[in-house]
């Protein structure tokens, strides 16, 4: 799909302004996850996807299989990022910083986010965090992400996003998000999130606060995606802090 049709899909402000944060901070606080409803359409949900191929819009391109990641490629976004991209990462940063924030401070952690992203990624690029992380995701029949963290510097956000941009069960199935809870002396936890088109999950990227009958603790997470058994999947991660 042509630049041109992509830089005309701006996420629309009544989508950001309907998406309820109480329900989204008491789902973070339960489960480390939450999931926005149709944050994109069916139609800015394949543009992006038709973007893979383009290779001059990514500054570069992961074969999974050569890492030991699991089965499958991404490509890294250049800037200045495609439209719907560049307005979802502020607007949601936005509101995903007071939820940061709080974790951070039951968690005995000093660090505390900026309310705008601009300034935190000003804080990422004095640190030498200058490459940008929002990330185009394919999958195949067979292809699966070994659960993982992105961290890419000494500056992270504890908070990332997932899009799902193909819709089960016509473009592909299997392929579920999924993530993992290790509990302190305890076994640990999955949690299998259902999304379709459109639809995004939030997660925390390396760890949250939990409370217990003896007070808050901390709990470490990583997520990956299960293998896919026929079609394609792509998905569009979007990582709010720089890398190296």
């Amino acid at each position: 799909m042509p630049s041109a049709t992509l830089a005309k899909l701006p996420v629309s402000d009544p989508r950001l302004d309907a998406i309820d944060w109480p329900r989204i901070g008491a789902d973070l606080d339960a489960q480390g996850c939450a999931v926005f409803h149709k944050l994109l359409t069916r139609n800015e949900c394949r543009a992006l996807s038709a973007l893979y191929p383009e290779d001059t819009r990514f500054r570069s391109r992961i074969v999974m299989a050569r890492h030991g990641f699991g089965r499958g490629e991404y490509k890294y976004f250049n800037y200045p990022l495609p439209g719907p991209i560049a307005a979802l990462r502020p607007a949601i940063y936005g509101p995903l910083s007071a939820i940061a924030n709080r974790w951070n401070e039951t968690m005995g952690i000093d660090v505390r986010f900026p309310s705008d992203h601009a300034a935190f990624l000003k804080r990422c690029h004095e640190a030498g965090q200058t490459r940008p992380t929002p990330l185009l995701l394919q999958y195949d029949a067979g292809d699966y992400n070994c659960l993982h963290q992105d961290l890419y510097g000494e500056h992270v956000f504890p908070l990332q996003v997932a899009i799902l941009l193909s819709q089960p069960g016509e473009d592909f199935t299997g392929g579920e998000f999924v993530l993992t809870e290790q509990r302190p002396r305890m076994q640990s936890r999955a949690e299998v999130v259902s999304l379709q088109q459109g639809d995004a999950v939030v997660f925390a990227v390396h760890h949250r606060p939990v409370q217990g009958t003896r007070g808050s603790y901390r709990v470490n997470l990583r997520h990956g995606v299960s293998r896919v058994k026929t079609g394609r999947r792509h998905t569009l991660g979007v990582i709010f802090h720089d890398a190296k």
